[in-house]
């Protein structure tokens, strides 16, 4: 299938082509902005699990166990994003990239605000962490439906020798919702006192998120369908049921696409996630220290995962892919060594170099991944592997690291975990073939 470069509607006076660099600028951005959106939400809820909420949603229980019940509605924002990847993975391959992108981040959006409105367990008793759970529910099903589409969107409009950088601009919007979410706590945590954060200042950031919202409508609305989905529109090759397509004509590739990111999601759980509860709860060091060790990690890793990208579109996916996996074995049991230190400098190096590690997992994986799938079911395969790894991967990481620290009492059963999630990944990628140079499959 061919590939071509759209402008972007607004971008250019009539019968004037714009700019390239704008055009792709305006992608990138749209492209980028649900996923900031997605991990500024998880970013707050994470900071919020590891410090509020087992005391706002969770008081009858010590602060530890109180953490790891926080945690585990923290995994049912991922246990529900295959039923997003089914339903927006079907409506993505039928009706078409843009219509779904708009949806998703109206319902994500709407389900965060709503989380700082909730009352607290001393107002609403059980029924103030039920209703926590239901909407990161209704949360984690908009964002199943998300990515795979931001993907498509930048990657298949551009031209198909930078397929690896133009994936990878969903891939920054992590790190950059991750650096907002954490700046805006630290900042709010700086402007009040702490019994005012956990009374009502940690319902600020939540309510928050409707800005990032606004700005992503607009920008989304400015974007035409991909030229990909257009020609299957008018040759009339859109699949009838992409999911059971996926399902019965491509599930080896579906496993080794969720078994690449498995890994990735672990690493990213230790040194962001864990971070806050290790340097705040069991070192007893300030939180203004974990916020900053995260944010300056955050801030390098959204420099690094394009350049990544780009470096996957000469080199190929998977060798840098599996240097990082390799990097990351390594890492797991070094992490804890500089954390352990309890010198500040060395607790942002083990946060940063972590993140500078994920980062060469994170900078190839969307083209990736979106790669091992034709087009006709392009978005429902993205979707189905992003969405069922991140339940493996992501979703039981925090509360998988935070029960076997606990249980141990030794950070070495952590690392090794992280070990084999990312050995898992290493497998993957040893099976798969290389799809850098490769014409996507019409």
């Amino acid at each position: 299938m061919t590939e071509h470069v759209l402008p972007a509607a607004g971008s250019a006076a009539p019968g004037q082509a714009a700019p390239a660099s704008a055009k792709m600028g305006r992608l990138a951005m749209a492209s980028s902005i649900g996923t900031t959106l997605e991990w500024y939400d998880f970013t707050v809820y994470n900071i919020m699990a590891a410090l509020v909420f087992n005391a706002v949603f969770f008081p009858s229980f010590d602060p530890l166990t109180g953490t790891i019940l926080a945690f585990s509605t923290y995994a049912v924002g991922y246990i529900s994003r295959p039923l997003g990847g089914v339903v927006f993975g079907h409506l993505g391959d039928r009706l078409g990239r843009r219509f779904v992108l708009v949806a998703t981040l109206v319902i994500m959006g709407v389900s965060t605000g709503l989380m700082g409105l909730l009352p607290t367990y001393a107002s609403w008793g059980i029924w103030a962490p039920v209703a926590l759970v239901a909407l990161r529910f209704v949360q984690g099903v908009a964002l199943g439906g998300e990515w795979a589409g931001a993907v498509l969107l930048s990657m298949e409009h551009g031209k198909p020798d930078e397929r690896g950088r133009n994936a990878s601009f969903t891939q920054v919007g992590p790190s950059c919702g991750t650096l907002i979410g954490t700046g805006f706590i630290a900042a709010v945590s700086a402007w009040l006192s702490p019994e005012d954060f956990q009374n009502w200042g940690w319902r600020i950031p939540f309510i928050s998120s409707v800005a990032l919202v606004l700005f992503g409508l607009w920008l989304r609305r400015g974007v035409d369908e991909t030229p990909v989905f257009r020609e299957m529109e008018e040759k009339k090759a859109t699949a009838k049921t992409p999911i059971k397509e996926v399902l019965t004509q491509h599930w080896r590739r579906l496993l080794v696409a969720g078994g690449s990111r498995i890994g990735s999601d672990v690493l990213y759980a230790l040194v962001v996630v864990f971070t806050l509860t290790y340097v705040t709860t069991v070192l007893h060091l300030s939180r203004p220290l974990a916020l900053t060790a995260t944010m300056i990690g955050a801030a390098c890793n959204a420099i690094a995962v394009p350049w990544f990208g780009s470096l996957s579109d000469r080199i190929g996916r998977r060798p840098v892919y599996i240097a990082g996996a390799l990097l990351g074995m390594a890492w797991a049991f070094v992490f804890f060594v500089l954390m352990d230190s309890a010198h500040p400098v060395a607790i942002c190096a083990a946060v940063v170099v972590g993140l500078l590690i994920h980062a060469m997992m994170y900078g190839p994986q969307a083209a990736f991944v979106t790669e091992q799938f034709p087009g006709r079911v392009r978005y429902a395969g993205a979707s189905l592997a992003y969405t069922l790894a991140g339940i493996v991967g992501g979703g039981f990481a925090p509360l998988i690291i935070a029960s076997l620290f606990k249980s141990w009492g030794s950070t070495v059963a952590v690392s090794f975990y992280v070990v084999a999630a990312l050995g898992v990944t290493l497998i993957a990628l040893l099976v798969a073939r290389e799809t850098a140079k490769r014409p996507l499959e019409s």
